[in-house]
């Protein structure tokens, strides 16, 4: 079962700069943003905010970020897998000018937003990371853009890195009700990047089930590049192939007046946290690692 406009491929949003581009009018909702630019060495890339927040990214490689007469250095990274990597938080109403000394791929979360904040820089050593689960519900959270770590109006973004043969994004969880203190209504993107093993190209599978009659229905296979949307639904699990680290970056943003990642779990698979408490973390995280 698959609903063939929640899973895009890789490429199928390909447009002008964007390897990827995802905007509330193509996505049909209010809020949520994604794109992913790549950069040649010296190459520069200018765009307007518009009435969105954004966050420039690094998925690899390192970048300048010039925004409002300032501007932030990024070491970025190697790649996804090679832990967390610094970022620039850019307003709304401004126009960003992101320039690659060596060249890179950079995500670009974003959000339609009401009020203009400051732009910052965020440094590496400033984003919590967790590892969450247990056995091979086993993952590692980056919570660079998590509600409760850095300030937005409405963007919310993480990143979620699952050793080979892991579930993550597990028990099934939703975020499409508007039940103040117990959930709140969230769009979101997953993103995802799939580690390549002996040459073979690496693959997982997402499940996005309804929670409501005629809601959002995905299974489908996953590969680098592909992103799913989530409008409505059980989201989870996201699993990876054995063999094969996967990759994945949220991007969260909804109607309601308080910016808050608040979840509920699926009732007839919540049962699953209770079994971590007396289990131990996958051996392979955190990453980096040497081998995984």
């Amino acid at each position: 079962m698959s609903d063939t406009g929640a899973h895009l491929t890789a490429g199928r949003t390909a447009h002008g700069p964007y390897a990827l581009d995802i905007d509330p009018r193509t996505a049909g909702w209010s809020h949520s943003a994604l794109r992913i630019v790549e950069l040649a060495p010296g190459a520069a890339h200018t765009f307007a905010t518009g009435d969105s927040e954004w966050i420039v990214l690094p998925l690899s490689g390192g970048c300048t970020v010039r925004v409002d007469g300032l501007a932030f250095e990024l070491a970025g990274r190697t790649g996804v897998l090679d832990g967390v990597t610094d970022f620039a938080y850019v307003p709304r109403d401004a126009e960003v000018t992101v320039t690659s000394r060596d060249g890179g791929r950079f995500a670009l979360p974003g959000a339609r937003c009401t009020h203009r904040l400051p732009a910052r820089y965020g440094p590496a050593a400033g984003v919590p990371v967790e590892l969450r689960g247990a056995g091979r519900c086993s993952r590692q959270v980056h919570n660079f853009a998590a509600a409760d770590v850095f300030e937005a109006d409405r963007l919310i973004a993480v990143e979620v890195l699952t050793p080979g043969g892991n579930w993550s994004s597990y028990p099934p969880h939703k975020h499409d009700e508007h039940l103040p203190g117990r959930e709140s209504r969230l769009e979101e993107i997953y993103y995802f990047e799939i580690a390549p093993h002996a040459g073979a190209d690496g693959f997982g599978y997402q499940r996005v089930s309804p929670s409501a009659e005629g809601g959002t229905d995905v299974l489908t296979e996953v590969r680098t590049g592909d992103a799913v949307l989530i409008p409505d639904g059980w989201h989870g699990p996201s699993i990876a192939a054995p063999g094969h680290a996967m990759y994945y970056l949220n991007v969260m943003a909804g109607p309601d007046a308080e910016r808050a990642w608040l979840i509920r779990d699926h009732p007839d698979h919540a049962w699953i946290r209770d079994t971590w408490r007396d289990a131990d973390v996958d051996a392979r995280l955190p990453f980096p690692q040497e081998s995984r």
